[in-house]
This record gives C-alpha cells, sequence and structure tokens, in this order.
C-alpha cells in the first residue's frame, strides 16, 4: 500500500477527483446521476477543508455538459473531466461526444453501471440498476464507436491510474475523447490512497529533414501550388504557422467549406476563398495542411497536380471512408513542419513567384470586390434582412474587440464565413457533429476566454435542437454572457434544398406542399431568454438591426446574455 496524506473514510469519489487533480482537469462538467454522490462528497469535503479539486458544473443536461468541455477544449486545448449519468445518459450526450472526436477535443467522459445489483456485499446502489438503468456489455460498449478509446476501471485501486490513461490517450493525436465505465461500487469502495501521478503534455514528433528537403524542392520547382486546410489553427501555433509558411512561398490558402475552425487570416492578400474546384485543374502542387476530406466526390481527383499531406495523422481512424490521393506524406507536428518549411523558403523561381501573386491578387481582388458587391446589395433598398447584412453587421461591431465566432448554422454557414471574415488565432469555430450543441459549445468557448466576447450565430432549425432551457441555465449560473444571433428563415432549408435538388418535378414541387420543412409554426425564438432576465430582441427590418445588434453586444459586455432573433430572408 502506498503512503498517503488522504483522510480516513477516502474512497472511490475522492481517488476520481485526486485523479482528475493529477491530470491537470480545470473543471468537472457534470450532468447528474445518482453515482456521483461520493464524488460530490469527496469535493464538499475538500472545499470545507481548503484542499485542492478541479472546479464543479452542475449542469441540467448532457449535451450542455459535454458541448461545455468541447467549447473549453478548443480553446484550451487540454482533457478536461466529464460526467454523465449510466448509460442512459451516455446516450443522451452521445451526439455532443461524437462531435468531440469529430472536432478532436481531448476529455474524459465518465458514467456508470452497477455490477451487483444488490447481491454483493456493502451499500445497495439502488434498485434502478436492476430494473432499467443497465445496458448489456457496459455503458463502455456503448462509447465505443464514438469516442477514441472505451473501458472499465474494475477496481478502486486501478481507478487513478485509468483516469490518467484515459487523459492521456485523450490528449495524444488525434486527440478526442476517451471514455471510462466506474461502476458505483467502484465509486463507494474504500480507497487506499494511491494517487496518479501527474500527466505532461503529449512529445512531440517531427518529419526529419531528410523527408522535408524532398518537399521543398517540390514547392520549388511548383509553379501553380495551393495550400489547403481544415484544421491547421486547431493545432497550438498552428494559425501562425501557416501563415508564416505561405507568405515565405507566396502560396495562395484555400479554406473549404468543411473547415472547422479558423486557420488563416480571411482579410490576408493570400486568402484565395472557399472553392478547391479552380485548382482541380490548374494546380500542379496542392499541399493538404490537415485537411481531413479534401476532396468531394472522393473520386474527384486533381488532373495533374501532386499531392503533399501534411498532417500529424493524415488518416483519421474515425472517418469511415478518406481519400487524399497523396504522393508524398510528412507527419509530425504540423507547426513545426510548416515552421521547417518556411525556413527553406530560398532560391526560389522569381518569375513563378511574380505570376502566381499577380494571379493571386487579382482573385483577391475580385474576392473583395464581390464581397462589397454582395453587402452593397444586402443593404439598399432590400426588403426584408438579407443574410449577408446579418453577417456584414456582426463584422463590423466586432473590430477590435477580439471576438469569438461560433458557428452552427447550415445554410448561412458561407455567408458566415464570407462575410465575418475572421482574422485572428481562436476567432471562430464551427460545431461538429450535428445539430443542437451550438450553445453549449459557445458557453464553453466564454468559459475559456471570459475577457473575449463570443458570439452564436446558429439558424432557427439548428436553434430548435439545442437544449435551450440548460443552456440558458448554465450561462446564467455561471456567469457566462453570449450574444446568440438567430439567422431565422422560418423553414429547414437544407432539408427543403435536397427535396428540389432530388425531386425537381416531383409531387411536392407540383402541388406546393413541402414537408418537414416549415417553421413558421415556432414561437418567437428569443422569448425563451426572457424567463433568466436576458437580453431579447426580435428584428425584422433592415434599419433596426445595428442598433439592435449594438444593444445587445452592450448587454453582453455588462454580463448579461442576449439574444436577437433575426427574421431574415432566405
Amino acid at each position: 500500500m502506498t503512503d498517503t496524506n488522504n483522510p480516513p473514510g477516502a474512497d472511490g469519489g475522492d481517488a476520481l477527483v485526486s485523479a482528475f487533480n493529477a491530470v491537470g482537469a480545470d473543471y468537472l462538467f457534470c450532468s447528474s446521476g445518482s453515482e456521483w454522490a461520493p464524488v460530490w462528497e469527496s469535493l464538499a469535503r475538500r472545499h470545507r477543508d481548503g484542499l485542492p479539486c478541479p472546479r464543479y458544473l452542475d449542469l441540467t443536461h448532457e449535451t450542455v455538459a459535454v458541448g461545455m468541455a468541447t467549447g473549453y477544449g478548443l480553446v484550451e486545448r487540454r482533457p478536461q473531466g466529464v460526467l454523465l449519468h449510466a448509460a442512459p445518459g451516455l446516450l443522451q450526450g452521445s451526439m455532443a461526444v461524437h462531435g468531440a472526436l469529430l472536432a478532436g477535443v481531448p476529455m474524459v467522459v465518465s458514467s456508470s453501471e452497477s455490477t451487483t445489483y444488490g447481491d454483493g456485499p456493502g451499500q445497495d446502489p439502488g434498485g434502478q440498476w436492476y430494473r432499467n438503468l443497465s445496458v448489456v456489455g457496459g455503458p463502455h460498449g456503448v462509447a465505443q464507436p464514438f469516442t477514441k478509446w472505451s473501458n472499465e476501471a474494475a477496481s478502486v485501486h486501478t481507478l487513478p491510474t485509468m483516469i490518467t490513461r484515459s487523459a492521456e490517450l485523450a490528449w495524444r493525436a488525434p486527440a478526442g475523447p476517451a471514455y471510462l465505465n466506474i461502476p458505483l461500487e467502484i465509486l463507494l469502495e474504500e480507497w487506499d490512497g494511491r494517487e496518479a501521478k501527474p500527466i505532461v503534455p503529449p512529445g512531440s514528433t517531427h518529419s526529419s529533414p531528410e523527408e522535408v528537403d524532398p518537399v521543398a524542392r517540390m514547392i520549388r520547382e511548383a509553379r501553380n501550388p495551393v495550400i489547403v486546410t481544415e484544421t491547421s489553427g486547431r493545432e497550438m501555433g498552428g494559425f501562425e504557422a501557416l501563415v508564416a509558411f505561405a507568405e515565405a512561398w507566396h502560396i495562395p490558402v484555400v479554406e473549404p467549406d468543411s473547415a472547422v475552425c479558423g486557420n488563416f487570416p480571411r482579410t490576408h492578400p493570400l486568402h484565395a476563398g472557399s472553392d478547391i474546384g479552380p485548382w482541380m485543374d490548374e494546380a500542379d502542387l496542392i499541399l493538404l495542411v490537415n485537411c481531413r476530406a479534401p476532396f468531394y466526390p472522393p473520386s474527384r481527383r486533381p488532373s495533374k497536380a501532386q499531392i503533399v499531406v501534411i498532417d500529424e495523422v493524415p488518416q483519421r481512424p474515425h472517418v469511415v471512408y478518406q481519400v487524399l490521393y497523396a504522393d508524398r506524406y510528412l507527419e509530425g507536428n504540423v507547426a513545426n513542419t510548416l515552421r521547417q518549411l518556411a525556413k527553406r523558403a530560398k532560391d526560389l523561381d522569381e518569375r513563378a513567384v511574380a505570376m502566381r501573386r499577380t494571379a493571386q491578387e487579382e482573385r483577391h481582388t475580385a474576392e473583395q470586390a464581390a464581397i462589397a458587391a454582395a453587402e452593397a446589395k444586402a443593404s439598399v433598398g432590400a426588403e426584408g434582412i438579407d443574410p449577408v447584412l446579418v453577417a456584414a453587421t456582426l463584422r463590423t461591431l466586432l473590430e477590435g474587440r477580439d471576438g469569438i465566432v461560433v458557428d452552427e448554422t447550415i445554410t448561412h454557414s458561407r455567408i458566415v464565413k464570407r462575410h465575418v471574415r475572421t482574422d485572428a488565432p481562436d476567432s471562430y469555430f464551427y460545431v461538429q457533429g450535428g445539430l443542437g450543441q451550438g450553445i453549449a459549445v459557445a458557453l464553453g468557448v466564454k468559459l475559456a476566454a471570459r475577457e473575449r466576447p463570443v458570439v452564436l450565430t446558429i439558424g432557427d432549425g439548428a436553434f430548435a435542437y439545442n437544449p435551450v432551457i440548460p443552456s440558458y441555465d448554465a450561462s446564467k449560473a455561471y456567469e457566462l454572457p453570449l450574444l446568440i444571433v438567430v439567422f431565422n428563415n422560418r423553414v429547414y432549408k437544407s432539408m427543403n434544398l435536397n427535396h428540389r435538388r432530388f425531386y425537381p418535378e416531383g409531387a411536392a414541387a407540383e402541388t406546393g406542399e413541402w414537408l418537414g420543412t416549415d417553421l413558421h409554426r415556432l414561437p418567437r425564438l428569443a422569448a425563451f431568454a426572457e424567463p433568466f432576465g436576458m437580453h431579447t430582441e426580435t428584428v425584422d427590418a433592415p434599419d433596426a438591426l445595428a442598433p439592435a445588434l449594438e444593444r445587445a453586444l452592450k448587454a453582453v459586455s455588462e454580463g448579461t446574455t442576449a439574444v436577437v432573433d433575426v427574421l431574415v430572408t432566405r
């Protein structure tokens, strides 16, 4: 037995809290379940005695708990703890856990299962486990498809190191959630005090000079190279390293619609928009930097370009079907690889550089003109509020404020990216893995960046999927003010577009009976925030938009969540 300073009566709840202390978790995000009484007792004891422990957040919905851990992890990039209730709570939160997997956010998710059903020694866990909470194979079997790693803690003596192992696995590339089933009987069992060793950040792997030099030669010989990235900004230092790399070689950067975070300043002259299409036949070298799914359909390969994949884990094990057409891989820490390549930007063919610089200047000028034209059209003589006007107004209001935009729109996501035009690291995140998590993710981002204004852009359909009441409760309880801007077109637009695309001359087109899409019956969406004392506005006229958003942002700066329901025209 290991010597310990833990007090008499320490049990598995103490073991869990001690382990998350060692992990370095700032928070335990908990959607309450009856198995967590030992953890609550340990926390109460530590609070009473002034002992260290992670901060505990008592949340009223599983999606809120996991989503907040996701948002926090997007900014902090370190594993946190999430406590759910049995298999049902895990199932309720499973979409958000899967979203964390897709977003590459490390966390340790735990819930519980009984192993004795009252027939063993010790305290009775309760008949609910025997009757309806347990699942065949245990919740760790349920979690396996949507987590990076899933297992069960079989003993209180191994519980701390199992939590450590879960956190270490979650943190290492590709980062993502690990799941640990902790039976209630383990939490109630006496603990001998053996503690987990604190964990340290993962070590980094680097591509060798022998691997980098040939790629630098390929770039030097290319006449029309292009960078395509989805998640380079998710890596620590990746945003800055990509800017330095692109500038050193004078290579345009495309962020496709599948980009899930801000990777490159959208105001930068080398930003080449979101459409990879023009490059499919023109580029002679495509550099895929943290780009999991660059081509769609997957069989659509470039006609002549060689492809270099720069990614710490190019083949993502959680992606069901992934086609990269790579000619060469540079694996290891992406920021380091980009910095190595930037240092090799020497002896460039000035004529080739001048040609692609001129071509990119033309593209950039055309894009700026198109953005300006779209915004002018949206603001002059418009009947109703065009979504372009909403995004452009947000951009103006956020200038100089170091804001963060979390986006859960679908049909308006391109407009948000194009017209809000974020240009700093960790300034834009797109919610992953299914609608209904946006408010929670934004709350988690705010938790990690309290000094920065956080704006959630969300569609009315996505808003309806969110656990709105539990999210507002968390916002108020933990003083996390957001600006929530609803792009409300009163329809599930993406569903309607697919119906029209698949059946352009079908019965629905003939009769006008478009099923599965109408949201006119919903009440005014801002009203749900009123019982929480939040700032609410509904806007349907262009002239009223900017003043309403200004008032809302002022309310947020004063500590109150503000919800602005904007009735848009499309």
